[in-house]
């Protein structure tokens, strides 16, 4: 006689923060998470996946996670359902989840259902995204981390997606997950579904304050965030919309535009060092007194030798010259053994201020691909005297590597001056 092949039992081991039992519970088309650094939304995100998905009752689910850049799902929402699968499941988790790495895919042996991962960027992988099918069941859910990523055109076609009839499974529904910090007040995002009521949004909002799992020195830390940057601390500790006030550059775009050398006036590289906070890389690109934000590099806890392969692996151009802070010789002549044409900025009293000047008498263009680019410039404000409740001329020097690339980026046009933008005699040509 046959026998049937008995599909595992699941056991779960897992602990939430009660503070998200209404998000988990939640069935509404459109579920949002808006939050402080550290408030465990996109942990919890990714628990509450992983069990529905391993969930008999759910069957015929399937997840898609997205990312602007689809590349960053490996450090994100994969990362965090895989840790999710661990922490539910232990050392047994191969009893429940098959775990591919590339492509990057995660399959319930329970339910049969998926998690597939996708980016947005540009229209080869939005057009990859409208024709995603699954053998079983459909896709049901989407999840959107670091959602202020993306237009609201990517939304859109995201949204159109999930659409058709679930009599399959009375248990199944449609809903779209935005997991994010609320960077910008005058974000689409904010305007779309949090300014306005409708039955099919929920919105919710965390800090770490309600994160039973924060330890103590993270809890000083935001102390310290609050004394030093309470502009900042609004976003990163209470969850709250950052303000329009106050921002330092305003006369930028974010849009898609033709990154061949050939179109630009010339161009360089520039690198804020670092390694706590971001190390940023930046190919900006010049045309008639405009300014191409082109390509970025943004790495976390990288030592120089690390970033130099990444440089080389994401093939920047050696000939061209790359700006860098001049505090830091010693990296600085590490670069140039690597065949970089590494270069000190010239600082001197009020630099900053006149750096800042420089870029505001530009346009200045900021391609997709540049995501961190984007995120840092939405906040990068003056600092506010909070006894008088004005702005000073001090920049808040916080979240702020990609913005000092930025700076060092226009070296060549604060040394020349006007007359240097006009004759343009030291440009970088070879490519």
């Amino acid at each position: 006689m046959a026998t049937k092949t008995r599909k595992p039992s699941v056991t779960v081991k897992v602990q939430f923060n009660r503070h998200f039992k209404p998000y988990n519970e939640c069935r509404q088309r459109y579920r949002l998470a808006k939050g402080s650094a550290g408030s465990g939304k996109s942990v919890n995100t990714a628990q509450d996946y992983i069990l529905k998905l391993g969930d008999p009752q759910y069957k015929g689910a399937n997840l898609l996670c997205v990312r602007k850049v689809a590349e960053s799902n490996k450090d994100s929402t994969y990362a965090e359902l895989k840790s999710a699968i661990y922490k539910i499941h232990g050392e047994n988790y191969e009893k429940f989840w098959i775990i591919r790495s590339s492509p990057m895919e995660l399959e319930s042996k329970v339910t049969g259902n998926k998690v597939i991962f996708r980016g947005m960027k540009d229209d080869g992988q939005r057009e990859k995204v409208k024709s995603i099918t699954f053998d079983k069941g459909k896709l049901t859910w989407i999840w959107v981390e670091e959602a202020t990523e993306l237009y609201e055109a990517d939304v859109d076609i995201l949204d159109d997606r999930l659409r058709g009839s679930l009599d399959f499974n009375p248990f199944l529904y449609y809903q779209m997950t935005f997991t994010f910090n609320p960077v910008s007040a005058t974000h689409w995002l904010k305007a779309k579904y949090f300014d306005t009521k409708h039955p099919d949004i929920f919105t919710h909002q965390s800090t770490y304050l309600q994160n039973r799992f924060i330890d103590d020195a993270y809890h000083r830390r935001m102390m310290m965030r609050k004394e030093r940057d309470p502009d900042g601390y609004r976003i990163y500790g209470e969850g709250e919309w950052g303000e329009s006030g106050g921002m330092i550059l305003t006369n930028y775009s974010v849009e898609e535009f033709d990154r061949h050398p050939d179109r630009f006036d010339y161009m360089v590289n520039a690198q804020d060092f670092g390694f706590n906070h971001a190390n940023a890389i930046g190919e900006i690109g010049f045309k008639d007194g405009n300014l191409y934000v082109c390509r970025e590099i943004y790495e976390h806890e990288k030592d120089t030798s690390e970033l130099i392969e990444i440089a080389n692996r994401e093939k920047i151009n050696k000939k061209l010259v790359m700006w860098c802070d001049s505090a830091e010789p010693d990296r600085i002549k590490m670069w140039r053994k690597a065949g970089y044409r590494a270069e000190a900025v010239k600082k001197e009293p009020g630099s900053v201020k006149a750096q800042i000047d420089y870029l505001k008498q530009m346009k200045i263009f900021i391609h997709p691909d540049c995501v961190n680019t984007q995120k840092e410039i939405q906040q990068w404000k003056w600092r506010k005297n909070e006894k008088t409740n004005t702005y000073t001329d001090e920049p808040v020097n916080f979240f702020d590597d990609a913005m000092a690339m930025l700076r060092y980026s226009i070296e060549i046009e604060r040394r020349k001056g006007n007359q240097g933008r006009k004759r343009r005699e030291n440009r970088q040509t070879a490519f």
